[in-house]
């Protein structure tokens, strides 16, 4: 049987992979637009403090949202130059662009630092609170790459810290008054639930040679990892519901306990997709990928803001 031709990625040093359009498309790729998706938790103030048809508001929390992908592009680009050799023994992470020398490290490094230069003054000046809580993500996400990912469990809350950051930021652009604390575990709860999702996915996927990638995983094990798991899908759901019958600013009739199975159901899914599916390593592709998980998300936001500003009572 012949053996087929496989073609290698161009390296960085090739004619083809050094040209400006080539170059362009593959920092794009490297700033991961699909996990901007994760920044959709900035509007999570907006909707829940019943303010989403508050025009002016809606446009400062978009400013927010645009400013925070950019952000996350900037840290996502030095996550991979610092990564970039660990990267490459990764079965999945070597076909990045910077770990397979199809994007020039020179031109990430550049980027990363024109947009952290360029979005940090613009978040202040859209608010000096939204400023400040920009710059505490950037914080957080610079010790994490460095320091905080290295550290077991600490690695997980590092993760965690993001998104709760992001939802802060939304509460302050929008001055929420009724935003309920019960959110705020909420996210803390499931961020946590992803990010061990994700661990566990890595030490599935890598085996063996887990440490070899990232030597916190020789720290971790399946039953630990599994034991976390359950302790925070747990008290994702006795919060949520607490949050769905306890916060001020909901109907008096209790009609968001209405959206309880949905988050059930999206949590039961994604552990599906983990434990018998062996995915979660990218939790933002899975949304986009797997239909009833992003049917289910699509459900529990029209039935929330049914309740929200069509039903109120």
């Amino acid at each position: 049987m012949d053996e087929q031709l496989v073609t290698p990625p161009p390296r960085a040093d090739t004619p083809d992979a050094t040209s400006p359009a080539r170059q362009a498309r593959m920092l794009f790729k490297a700033m991961r637009p699909r996990q901007w998706s994760k920044n959709l938790f900035i509007y999570a103030a907006l909707v829940f403090d019943a303010k989403l048809f508050d025009i002016p508001l809606f446009l400062k929390t978009t400013a927010g949202f645009l400013i925070f992908c950019l952000l996350s592009s900037a840290v996502y680009l030095m996550n991979d130059l610092a990564d970039i050799e660990a990267d490459r023994l990764h079965p999945t992470k070597k076909n990045r662009p910077l770990a397979s020398g199809r994007l020039s490290p020179r031109v990430a490094m550049v980027t990363a630092v024109v947009l952290i230069v360029t979005t940090i003054p613009l978040s202040f000046w859209l608010d000096w609170r939204f400023g400040a809580i920009a710059l505490t993500y950037l914080v957080v996400q610079v010790a994490y790459t460095f320091s905080l990912k290295h550290i077991v469990i600490v690695d997980v809350f590092g993760i965690a810290a993001g998104f709760v950051l992001r939802v802060a930021a939304g509460v302050v652009l929008v001055e929420a008054r009724n935003f309920s604390p019960w959110l705020y575990i909420c996210v803390t709860l499931l961020a946590l639930f992803i990010a061990i999702g994700k661990r566990r996915h890595e030490l599935t996927l890598l085996r063996g040679a887990a440490d070899s990638h990232r030597k916190i995983l020789s720290e971790y094990n399946l039953r630990l990892l599994d034991d976390m798991m359950g302790l925070v899908t747990a008290a994702t759901a006795v919060t949520y519901a607490f949050y769905t019958f306890s916060a001020p600013n909901l109907p008096d009739n209790h009609t968001m306990m209405l959206t309880i199975p949905f988050v059930l159901y999206g949590i039961f899914r994604y552990q599906y997709l983990i434990h018998v599916r062996g995915e979660g390593g990218s939790p933002d592709e899975l949304l986009f990928r797997d239909k009833p998980l992003l049917i289910d998300i699509v459900l529990w936001i029209l039935t929330a803001l049914l309740v929200m500003y069509v039903l109120p009572a």
